[in-house]
């Protein structure tokens, strides 16, 4: 079952034009601080293994300077065998020292990558469903997946090379200036047109990196709702729409790319042209000093093999240097999260003073879209069975996500108790309302732990106590392991009743005072329907149940109904009081009979809103000729915007899943 957490919506968390935020700069530099603390001692060892082994190093060109003075001067062979032993002792000792720190940096590496995937699940998580909606289950995805493993990639490799590289460059720079500060000026100087091409670079390749990951992101949610409203694209001949708006997005995706690829392709080819300056102009300087006596042939040898050694570890920063763009760009928007999440806690969160739920003035826009409602006042009071009906895009659904405290209206309020219910902090919120869909999910692991998902202490007496409850327990005992048994690809595959069948029970173990139904058994075969129905009658009992009814004879069952037309609520009563009114509720009634008016209860009262008919549904969809297509047919309910639609609120798609 899905946390349906306030928050405010998108303006209160960051999100931008249905967007997840993104981190700035500063916000990245302090989360990679936070890392590098978390395993504090790794990284100083780290760091300590790659000093030792840049200054074992930069014995190899001062000794062999050494050596050039020493021939020069005339000293025999001894000495130079001592010296190139040295060289050789020191070689070893870095290549001893380097490997031992790419060992300890690829370990801290992949241990600061779990920590990163464990927050970003952990945030993810926590984040309200209107902002998982508003912003596109392609963009966390996506986000989740390609971002944290660029960033993955360069704790892992980059980072750690990174380190070894820049503290060999720096002891190479710091060597030639201790040999002789002119020659080590010069040097630093002709490194200007490096730096030059990678301020250049710097300055573009951030906003390049996030518009690629963007449009990343965009083709990603493109696939998943046209894949998600497949059926929907069908019916409506909408392919060609989706081909296009799919040809736009990776048209986009390349074209951020290429600029990506022409930031590399200037970048690169100017630094590899200036690698040669430096070592030229210690050489043409280095000769002028020494044809007039003030340095030695050894130190101009030295300095010159110093700068031709930088070429190596430079060369390795500045290829890493485009990976950090990248990454650091992906950083940012993992990061981002963190800014859509609500900022109540839960010792500011506000208590209920009752389960009375009031509507106010509701009003309510998606961020594509039109005004859904315009202006709704409904008060519920406690233990209540109400039913919402009205025809296709009349708001019904919409309200229903507001009165579960999943969107907060853009105007008006929407309150429990006095409190707004879009403000509870979330487990607060899980307690008072939940939100029943057609929609169901079956995560992979045992069915004790998809049961244990709304309550994660209950003992395995409660969980087949809510098994009994919708007639779930008896194919649960059937299976060979029973609670234990693996569900999901690798395990046992549910068809559609029985997962729904276990969302019912994880809102049995839930235990909240308002439950709000949208059809929320419309996924079970008849006869399994009307077992589950029966049980929910049960569960029900003593709480407020608002039902979103598509079959009016959960209305005819409601202690009082309300009728949504365009966005607003246009009559309120009992099913009697509507019939007799001959209002809209009247046609509908009429209509879903198809006959002139006929009243037959479809049940012995014993059911409830959202309970279903009573005790045979099977007869009574008969009796009306309700083959659930043609019923929504005839009520003018044909699953429309609000039901079915490509999988986003933006789009007028379905509700999350919150059970």
């Amino acid at each position: 079952m899905g946390r349906a957490a306030g928050g405010g919506g998108a303006e209160s968390s960051g999100v931008a034009e249905g967007r997840l935020p993104v981190a700035g700069v500063r916000e990245v530099r302090r989360a990679a601080g936070r890392l590098v603390r978390a395993d504090g001692r790794a990284f100083t060892a780290v760091l300590l293994l790659n000093v030792l082994a840049a200054a074992a190093a930069l014995a190899g060109p001062w000794l062999l300077g050494r050596i050039v003075d020493h021939v020069r001067a005339g000293g025999g062979t001894d000495g130079v065998d001592r010296m190139a032993l040295a060289i050789l002792m020191c070689a070893l000792a870095q290549l001893l020292l380097a490997r031992y720190a790419r060992y300890l940096g690829h370990r801290f590496g992949e241990r600061t990558l779990a920590r990163v995937r464990e927050e970003f699940v952990d945030r993810a998580l926590a984040l309200p469903a209107s902002v998982v909606e508003r912003a596109g289950t392609g963009d966390l995805t996506t986000r989740g997946t390609a971002d944290v493993s660029t960033v993955g990639t360069t704790l892992r490799d980059a980072g750690p090379e990174m380190l070894v590289c820049g503290m060999q460059a720096l002891a190479v720079l710091v060597a030639v200036f201790v040999i002789d500060p002119l020659l080590g000026a010069v040097g630093v100087l002709t490194l200007t047109p490096i730096w030059l091409a990678l301020r250049w670079y710097l300055r573009r390749a951030r906003t390049a990196y996030l518009a690629e990951g963007a449009a990343t992101s965009e083709v990603a949610e493109i696939l998943a709702a046209t894949a998600a409203g497949a059926r929907t694209v069908e019916a409506f001949g909408l392919a060609g729409r989706r081909v296009a708006a799919s040809r736009r997005a990776l048209d986009e995706a390349r074209r951020t790319r290429l600029h990506t690829l022409f930031l590399r392709s200037v970048f690169f080819p100017a630094v590899d042209a200036s690698y040669a300056l430096p070592v030229s102009g210690v050489l043409l300087l280095g000769g002028f000093l020494h044809a007039r006596g003030a340095v030695s042939l050894g130190a101009v040898v030295a300095a010159a093999l110093y700068l031709r050694q930088l070429t190596e570890p430079l060369d390795q920063i500045l290829m890493q240097v485009e990976q950090l763009q990248s990454s650091g760009a992906s950083f940012a928007r993992v990061e981002g999260v963190a800014r859509a999440l609500p900022t109540a806690g839960a010792a500011g969160s506000p208590v209920p003073a009752d389960d009375r739920i009031d509507v106010v003035g509701a009003r309510y826009a998606y961020e594509r879209g039109g005004e859904v409602l315009a202006g709704v006042d409904l008060t519920v009071r406690p233990g209540e069975r109400l039913a919402v009906v009205g025809p296709s895009g009349a708001g019904k659904t919409t309200l229903s996500r507001l009165l579960a405290g999943v969107d907060a209206p853009t105007a008006g309020a929407v309150t429990v108790g006095g409190v707004p219910i879009a403000d509870l902090e979330p487990e607060r919120l899980r307690r008072q309302v939940v939100l029943v869909t057609q929609e169901h999910h079956v995560f992979l692991g045992t069915v004790r732990d998809n049961l244990r998902i709304a309550e994660p202490a209950a003992p395995d007496a409660r969980l087949w106590a809510a098994l009994a409850a919708v007639d779930a327990d008896g194919w649960v005992r059937e299976l060979e392991s029973g609670l234990d048994t693996e569900l999901g690809a690798e395990g046992v595959r549910t068809d559609g009743s029985r997962a729904q069948q276990l969302a019912l029970a994880r809102v049995v173990l839930a235990d909240p005072h308002t439950l709000v139904l949208d059809e929320a058994t419309a996924l079970l075969d008849p006869a399994t329907a009307r077992h589950t129905e029966r049980a929910l009658a049960a569960v029900l009992k003593g709480r407020t149940v608002i039902a979103v009814a598509h079959r009016l004879h959960t209305a005819h069952d409601a202690d009082r109904v309300a009728v949504m037309e365009s966005g607003r609520l246009t009559e309120l009563g009992t099913h009697d009081d509507l019939v007799a009114a001959d209002g809209a509720y009247a046609a509908l009634w009429r209509t879903w009979h198809g006959d002139g008016g006929g009243s037959t209860k479809a049940g012995d009262g014993g059911g409830s809103a959202g309970a279903g008919a009573g005790d045979d549904e099977g007869t009574a969809r008969a009796a009306t000729g309700d083959d659930e297509g043609t019923a929504r047919a005839a009520t003018g309910d044909g699953g429309g915007s609000a039901r079915n639609g490509a999988g986003s609120p933006r789009d007028g798609g379905a509700p999350p899943r919150a059970v």
